[in-house]
């Protein structure tokens, strides 16, 4: 049975009938004079270009879905997935070009650049969802591994330090993140309020951050009841797993003084 992109796009939260799906191919000028993208365009070339569109509805909706999913072509039958954007409105329309507020959603952002369907209608750029889901899946590609940035330039949203703990191109990042215990820092980007916690004994960074990403919270009542997305995490200083507790401990209080979280932050003792 062929995989189709149906089930790809429903895993995601996405419902094919409320989405467009394009395909852009590189061409560096249209017949039109527009500008258009390459090989070498920057992602920011090419959310600029997706948002210029034209104003005849033959060639795009009048009214357009919220959720736009943007392939790039490879040959006259492939399509490699480049992102998946939130159509906020229309913003600009001089009667021949409207420009769009896109953003990028973050939906299906572990296959950008690995998912590739195939395009069964070579000449047409853009389909509604439903017809694109039933396009088949050609390849997912194996995800190009990511280096870790090293300990002191670390700092993960909650929704990164999901992906660190569970996807395959993050196995470094695991591996450099089990070999230490060490004291780490949450923020609360809604309000600017730390968090102070440690990792010693038995349990090093990684298995302590892990049950951060499973629950949001580590078993911590401070942090119970908190907006999970607006959590930053960093880690203050990192220790070889033979030091002894009591220096890790004393290293905690340290920072804990240090950034005042008793009294103004999120820390209770």
């Amino acid at each position: 049975m062929t995989l189709t992109l149906e089930p790809i796009l429903r895993s995601a939260g996405i419902d094919p009938g409320q989405a467009l799906v394009i395909r852009h191919a590189y061409v560096r000028e249209h017949d039109t004079g527009l500008s258009g993208i390459h090989a070498d365009s920057t992602d920011d070339e090419i959310l600029q270009y997706t948002r210029e569109q034209s104003t005849d509805p033959r060639r795009f909706p009048t009214v357009p879905p919220r959720t736009w999913i943007v392939f790039i072509r490879e040959g006259g039958d492939r399509a490699r997935l480049w992102s998946v954007l939130e159509n906020h409105g229309e913003t600009e329309n001089d009667g021949s070009r409207r420009t769009f507020e896109l953003v990028e959603s973050g939906l299906l952002s572990d296959l950008r650049n690995r998912l590739v369907i195939g395009w069964r209608s070579p000449r047409t750029w853009r389909l509604n969802g439903t017809t694109a889901a039933g396009y088949p899946v050609m390849e997912i590609a194996d995800a190009q591994p990511v280096p870790f940035p090293g300990f002191d330039r670390l700092i993960l949203d909650h929704a990164h330090l999901q992906a660190v703990m569970r996807e395959h191109r993050y196995a470094a990042w695991r591996t450099a993140l089990s070999s230490v215990v060490g004291v780490y820092l949450i923020t609360d980007t809604h309000n600017g309020r730390h968090y102070v916690g440690k990792a010693d004994g038995a349990e090093n960074i990684r298995q302590r951050w892990n049950a951060y990403a499973t629950n949001g919270h580590g078993g911590n009542v401070e942090l119970r009841g908190l907006d999970t997305t607006s959590f930053r995490f960093s880690l203050l200083r990192v220790f070889d797993p033979s030091t002894p507790t009591s220096e890790i401990d004393a290293a905690e209080s340290h920072f804990k003084n240090a950034l005042d979280t008793r009294r103004h932050g999120l820390n209770r003792n």
